[in-house]
């Protein structure tokens, strides 16, 4: 839309005439380009093609792997860390549950065993209580089977 002319209300009843290129600042609608067949460029506008690129990095190879791969060993190597733990805790698991098993199989075994010790402290005591006393004297007032203590001392005393 373009017009030769436009018109100004500055009041209620006075209208004045305005330039053209005063009714486009007014519009808001940007300048038209220079025209394309010029070779040189008009002031303020880029030249056609663009400007050239301007260098700003230095040319220097990238130091060291991607990133992307320190992440990735980085993961691979607590990826086998983890494996280990695991497998580490699982057969610490299994051993403390084997030695516990163990311990109970084995417990009649060894109180089998001390049974035959006690036994065989019992009669030797007997036998020296019958030497000593001569009877077979009774320490406790019961029929029942006490179990002694035994205090152990050395056969041989050295000075």
């Amino acid at each position: 839309m373009t017009c030769t002319t436009a018109l100004i209300t500055v009041t209620s009843h006075v209208t004045l005439p305005i330039q053209p290129q005063l009714s486009r600042r007014l519009q808001r609608t940007p300048p038209s380009p220079p025209p394309a067949h010029s070779r040189h460029h008009a002031s303020g506008y880029a030249p056609n093609g663009g400007y050239a690129q301007v260098q700003y990095k230095r040319n220097l190879p990238a130091r060291g792997f991607k990133p992307v791969y320190y992440m990735i060993g980085m993961h691979m190597i607590m990826a086998y860390g983890f494996y280990k733990y695991f497998h580490g805790a699982r057969e610490q698991r299994e051993l403390a549950r084997e030695k516990m098993w163990s311990r109970l199989h084995i417990t009649p075994l060894l109180q089998a065993e001390e049974d035959r010790d006690q036994v065989r402290r019992h009669f030797a005591d007997q036998a020296r209580a019958n030497e000593l006393l001569g009877s077979d004297a009774k320490v406790y007032n019961s029929d029942r089977f006490v179990r002694p203590t035994f205090a152990y001392t050395p056969a041989s005393v050295t000075q």
